[in-house]
C-alpha cells in the first residue's frame, strides 16, 4: 500500500537526502535523480514541492539558516554575558571563520558547492550585522565604544572576515595569517572607538598569535 506523507515531512525528507548528496557529491554533481532516488519518490512528487535543484538549495540555505542565525540570536540577547564575550561567542555560533569542522561550512567550501557559498555568504553578511549590531550598541551605552556608526562598522567586520578568512577566497600562509588577525582586532578598536586592546579577545575566535602588536 502506498505510503501517504504530509507535506511537510516529504518536503523535510528531500532537504535531509539533498543535504546529504551535496556534501558527498557536491551541488553541481548531484542530480535530480539523484535525490528522488535517494527519497524513494516519483518527479512529479519533488516538483510538487521544488521547482528545481537550485530551489531545493536555497530552502536547505534557509534551513542553515535558521540554525546559524538562531544560535547567534540567542546568545546575543543573554544579557549576562559580558558585551565583548557576547561577540565572540556569536561570531564562534557562525563560524565566520570557516576555520572550524563546522559541519555546514565543511559541507559549502567544496569546489562543487561554490553557489552554495556564495548564497550562504549573503546570509551571514545580511544576518549577521544586525546581531552583532545589537551588541555593539548595548556597548554604546556601557561606554565601552564610541562610534556613530555600529551598524557600517559591523557591516565592514564581517565583510572582511567572511572573505578574508575563508581560505577559499585568501591564501595565506600561517606567518600571514596571525598578522591579519591582529591587524583586523587593532582596526575593530579604532573603528569602535574602544580601549586599545580592550577587544584581544576576539583572536581567539581567528586562532591565537603570538606576536605582539605595536600600538
Amino acid at each position: 500500500m502506498r505510503v501517504v506523507k504530509k507535506a511537510e515531512e516529504r518536503r523535510n525528507e528531500v532537504l535531509d537526502a539533498a543535504d546529504e548528496l551535496f556534501s558527498q557529491k557536491g551541488f553541481d554533481g548531484t542530480s535530480t535523480n539523484d535525490i528522488l532516488e535517494k527519497v524513494g519518490i516519483a518527479r512529479g512528487t519533488l516538483y510538487h514541492h521544488f521547482k528545481s535543484k537550485e530551489d531545493i538549495m536555497d530552502a536547505l540555505i534557509e534551513r542553515y539558516n535558521v540554525r546559524l542565525l538562531g544560535a547567534a540570536e540567542e546568545i546575543a540577547a543573554d544579557k549576562s554575558i559580558p558585551v565583548v564575550e557576547r561577540i565572540i561567542h556569536v561570531v564562534m555560533a557562525l563560524n565566520i571563520s570557516g576555520g572550524s569542522s563546522n559541519e555546514i561550512m565543511d559541507h559549502i567550501h567544496k569546489p562543487q558547492n561554490a553557489l552554495m557559498h556564495q548564497k550562504i555568504q549573503k546570509v551571514i553578511i545580511n544576518g549577521v550585522t544586525p546581531i552583532l549590531t545589537g551588541i555593539i550598541r548595548e556597548g554604546l551605552e556601557q561606554g565601552l565604544f564610541n562610534t556613530p556608526f555600529p551598524y557600517e562598522c559591523m557591516e565592514m567586520v564581517v565583510i572582511y572576515a567572511n572573505t578574508v578568512f575563508d581560505d577559499d577566497m585568501v591564501q595565506m600562509t600561517n606567518e600571514e595569517r596571525v598578522l591579519r588577525i591582529q591587524a583586523f582586532v587593532f582596526n575593530i578598536e579604532r573603528l569602535l572607538g574602544a580601549e586599545s586592546g580592550s577587544l584581544m579577545h576576539i583572536m581567539k575566535v581567528f586562532g591565537n598569535g603570538n606576536r605582539g602588536v605595536d600600538e
